[in-house]
Order: C-alpha cells, then sequence, then structure tokens
C-alpha cells in the first residue's frame, strides 16, 4: 500500500511503526473472509481493509478523528484473526493500538460513552473494585429492563448469580512443589478473573506443584495492561505493564524464572507483546520471553501421571490464544492425553463476542455473535465445554446450560485434582 506520510511525520515513533506496516498490506482483502463483523454487517468499513484505509487516512492526515472513523473501529473486536489469514503478515494488531490511541487524543466522545469506558478502565483491572460491582450488578440485574442504555443492560445481563469468596492463592508467596522440583514459574494471577473464578488459579497452582514446579505469585503483581491498552487508554495501559514487569523482574532476579504462567489468554497475547511495547527495555524483553500459556508450557513440559477422564469435550479457542499467540494445538493435545474426547465447533477461527470489554461497548454485535458461537457449539453435542480465557467462559456460559469450564480445570482433575465445580454443579 501506498503511503503519503512527511518526514516529519515519520519523526514520530508511532507513525513511523504505522507507515512500516500499512507499506505491508496489498490489498488482498483475505482477511474479509475470518472477519467476524464482515461477515456479520457485510460492510467494507467493518473490515480490516476498510479499517486500514480509515486509520492510513486518518494518520496520514494528521486529523482529528471524525464520528464515522470512531464508529467502524469501535466495532472491530481485536480478535485477530486477520492476522492469521493475512498472506502478507500485516500486524493489524500494531496498527490498531496506533488507532485507537490517536482516537483518544484527538476525538471526544458523546458523554455517556466516556462515562462508561472511564467507569470500565477504573473497576475491572482491579480485583477488588470489580468484585464489588459485581455485587451490586448482581442487586440491579432483576430492573435491567428499565435501564436506558443498551451497554448497560448488558453489563447486567453477565452478572454472574454468585461470586467465589476471596481466595488465599491470590496473596504474594511462593508454593514448594509437591514433588522433586523442576522448575521455577511466575503465575499471572490476572485481575477479573480473581473476582469471578478463584478455581482456575487454584487449579494451575495445583497442576504446576504436582508437575514438580515451584509457583511464584510475585508480590504488587495484577493486572497487565491489556484492557485499558485495547481501550486505547495508551498511558494508563502502559503504566499497568511497567508494574508488572517490575513485579516479575523482581522475582526473577530474588532466583531466576524459567516462565511466566498465563491462563488468561488475553493477558498472554498482552505480555508476549511487552518487547514491542518498550523495545529499548531488557526488562520487558525478558518478561516477554518467558511468557507461556499454561498449555504451551504443559505441552513441551508434560503433564503429571494421568488418571483418563471420559467426556466429550467441546474445546472453544479464543482468539487472543489461537490468532494473538498462534496456540492452536497445545490445548487439544493435553485434553486428548488426559482422556476426554475432544471435538470442535464448525469455523471454530470465529470470536464468541466477548473480545475484553466488546460484549459491553458493542452489545448488539456481540450479541449475533454469542449466538452464532453457542449454536455451533451445541451441534457438538458435548458434555463439557472447554475454553481457555476468562472472557470466553463467561460470554458463552452465560447462554448454556452445558457446563464451561478452563482447560487447566480439566487437566488437573485428570492428574489427580478435584473435579471442577461446574460439572459437580
Amino acid at each position: 500500500m501506498k503511503t503519503e506520510f512527511t518526514p516529519e511525520q515519520l519523526a514520530d515513533p508511532d507513525l513511523a511503526r504505522a507507515n512500516k506496516i500499512l507499506r505491508s498490506c496489498v490489498h488482498c482483502g483475505f482477511c474479509t473472509a475470518t472477519c467476524p463483523t464482515f461477515l456479520i454487517r457485510g460492510d467494507e468499513l467493518d473490515s480490516p481493509r476498510g479499517r486500514i484505509y480509515l486509520m492510513k487516512e486518518m494518520l496520514e492526515t494528521g486529523r482529528p478523528a471524525d464520528e464515522k472513523t470512531v464508529m467502524h473501529i469501535d466495532r472491530c473486536l481485536g480478535c485477530l484473526a486477520c492476522m492469521t489469514t493475512c498472506p502478507s503478515g500485516v500486524h493489524y494488531a500494531h496498527l490498531l493500538e496506533i488507532g485507537k490511541a490517536h482516537i483518544e487524543a484527538t476525538y471526544r466522545r458523546p458523554w455517556r460513552d466516556r462515562a462508561l469506558r472511564w467507569m470500565l478502565a477504573k473497576i475491572v483491572p482491579h480485583a477488588g473494585r470489580f468484585r464489588l460491582a459485581m455485587r451490586g450488578a448482581r442487586i440491579a440485574r432483576p430492573f435491567r429492563a428499565l435501564m436506558p442504555d443498551a451497554r448497560l443492560r448488558a453489563m447486567l445481563e453477565i452478572a454472574p448469580p454468585a461470586l467465589p469468596p476471596v481466595s488465599r492463592n491470590d496473596q504474594a508467596q511462593v508454593f514448594a512443589p509437591t514433588g522433586a522440583k523442576r522448575a521455577r514459574v511466575a503465575l499471572m494471577i490476572g485481575c477479573a478473573q480473581r473476582a469471578l473464578n478463584t478455581d482456575i488459579n487454584d487449579a494451575t497452582i495445583r497442576l504446576l506443584r504436582r508437575a514438580g514446579c515451584e509457583v511464584v505469585i510475585p508480590k504488587d503483581f495484577g493486572c497487565c495492561g491489556a484492557m485499558t491498552l485495547h481501550m486505547g487508554r495508551d498511558n494508563e495501559g502502559r503504566a499497568t505493564a511497567r508494574a508488572a514487569i517490575a513485579s516479575l523482574i523482581a522475582a526473577d532476579r530474588e532466583s531466576p524464572l524459567d516462565a511466566v504462567i498465563i491462563n488468561t489468554s488475553g493477558c498472554g497475547t498482552t505480555i508476549k507483546d511487552y518487547g514491542h511495547m518498550f523495545p529499548d527495555d531488557p526488562d520487558a524483553a525478558r518478561v516477554s520471553a518467558l511468557a507461556k500459556d499454561v498449555t504451551e508450557f504443559f505441552e513441551v513440559f508434560g503433564l503429571p501421571e494421568v488418571t483418563p477422564k471420559a467426556a466429550r469435550v467441546a474445546y472453544h479457542s479464543a482468539c487472543s490464544l489461537q490468532h494473538g499467540q498462534q496456540v492452536k494445538t497445545a490445548p487439544k493435545t493435553l485434553l486428548s492425553q488426559a482422556g476426554f474426547t475432544v471435538v470442535e465447533p464448525e469455523n471454530p477461527h470465529l470470536c464468541c463476542g466477548s473480545a475484553g470489554t466488546y460484549n459491553l461497548l458493542q452489545p448488539e454485535l456481540s450479541g449475533a455473535l454469542k449466538s452464532r458461537k453457542l449454536a455451533t457449539l451445541a451441534a457438538t453435542k458435548p458434555e463439557i465445554i472447554a475454553a481457555g480465557n476468562i472472557g470466553c467462559m463467561v460470554q458463552i456460559g452465560s447462554g448454556t446450560e452445558t457446563p464451561v469450564v478452563h482447560t487447566v480445570e480439566l487437566l488437573d482433575w485428570a492428574t489427580g485434582g478435584p473435579k471442577p465445580a461446574a460439572l459437580s454443579a
């Protein structure tokens, strides 16, 4: 793609990066075939190629973002299916990051939109605040039909009927392996996940210890910055990322880490990108190099002794795992090793509509994608649905009676851990 940035513009590192990405696009349109929003709306501007043109024009001219551009960029899930499909290696994720930051810097959103985004940024990345918000949402849920804004109704719709008690594993501490020590790893405990489902971290810790890992929960380690970064709040996201890097590096310097284990794939995509985010920071590069999805780690490290479990499991591949991190076979391989019969829904590359805060900010499109995903999952006739991301689990779980559990819970169960609570219920 031909670009016309001036030399003065290219002195800006972000614009120089955008120029390089734009020039790699050859207009082929392969990305439209796998874009969920294009499949629903059929509008070129709701496809990656269309959004690339919008961002190119906006960034080249240096003009403030307008309402039309913002609408189409906001409709992007950031699922990155386009990057898996693209034959030219266009790094759409990084271009989208630059485009969103420009929007937030130059466009004044309607006050309701500003208020909602501010609230999400100040609540969701903080587990304690998010827990309180979910309790309030649970109380207000019976009155959701009275809410004037569809987005507020969507927030109440996904509020869980109950919240788990706070886990003692959330505190900074070190868990010794249950057998001979084979590795020392840090666990990313997350933010929203700690409020919504404490079983995931608990199962991960048990599985790692059983496999011979010393598990470190670093001091002051929480949010990775993904959510605020995806909303274009660049300064907030980077500050949170810096704090996460500092926390992990402190643990690494105390005694070298063999891996940073991540069981929320949305976080994993961001943490693996820290080296790009802070190109001159060796600590950021070190953390990115250590980052491993829990299934990616165990595919190489090996599971503890397995007692096979017989159940039909529909595996939902989170976009951030299959497209963002290109981890596609490890979860299915491990589940099969654990004795489960693994099936996949039709069009597994398509997003379920969760996409971080997308199901709250774009409820109509999110709802259409959710219905599509639920139908394809149901067609596999599963006994269990497994996923590797808490956002997908909440999205899918709110529309089905089939138990939805994290992949690591099933692996923990098959290697000596307790039966997942969702299955017992």
